[in-house]
């Protein structure tokens, strides 16, 4: 009995993948696909996208991106965030095609489909290629949490939800209310 050798993906790959509304990413070199995202998911993106995209417009802070784009960690990762910022002190990394470095932050919003995907080796991988901020927001809970890197991986510094205000770190004067997102 012969055994198929395994095939290794590189992050150059995902340049090359079908534009047919599905979500292809590499991650240590295996190939993961994820169907595209539902409205809920859509909606809470767009509000998130339209309160960061406000703030960095006044304040000239970076910019911030929405999927579908593709975002290189290194020669084995590739993946494709919900939202991502990068800082005006990096933005070298941003190219043409998408990110191509380490952004400052990577948002990830769950769907059923990708919740465990998000939570576990994404959430590695991120930290593993130093992304100092990884934000989960989780439309069926309505919450959104809060992780900065420290040794040994993602730290938990908040976990928010309805009637709450978010005031990142990150983001010196900035109040997002939990409440707007779901709207």
């Amino acid at each position: 009995m012969s055994v198929r050798p395994r095939v290794r993906f590189q992050a150059e790959d995902i340049w090359q993948a079908p534009d047919d509304g599905r979500i292809y990413e590499v991650i240590d070199g295996e190939l993961y696909v994820a169907p595209s995202p539902g409205t809920a998911h859509q909606r809470v993106c767009g509000n998130l996208y339209g309160y960061l995209w406000q703030y960095l417009r006044a304040y000239l802070r970076g910019e911030v991106f929405t999927a579908p784009l593709g975002v290189v960690l290194d020669a084995e990762n590739a993946v494709q965030p919900d939202l991502v910022y990068v800082a005006h002190e990096r933005a070298h990394i941003i190219t043409e095609r998408g990110i191509e470095g380490v952004p400052d932050l990577v948002v990830e919003v769950l769907s059923p489909s990708t919740e465990a995907r998000d939570r576990g080796i994404k959430l590695r991988r991120y930290a593993r290629a130093g992304v100092p901020h990884y934000w989960i927001v989780d439309p069926g809970q309505r919450t959104l949490e809060v992780y900065r890197l420290a040794e040994g991986g993602y730290m938990l510094v908040g976990r928010y939800g309805p009637g709450s205000f978010l005031r990142p770190e990150l983001f010196p004067g900035l109040e997002l209310s939990l409440d707007a997102l779901w709207r």
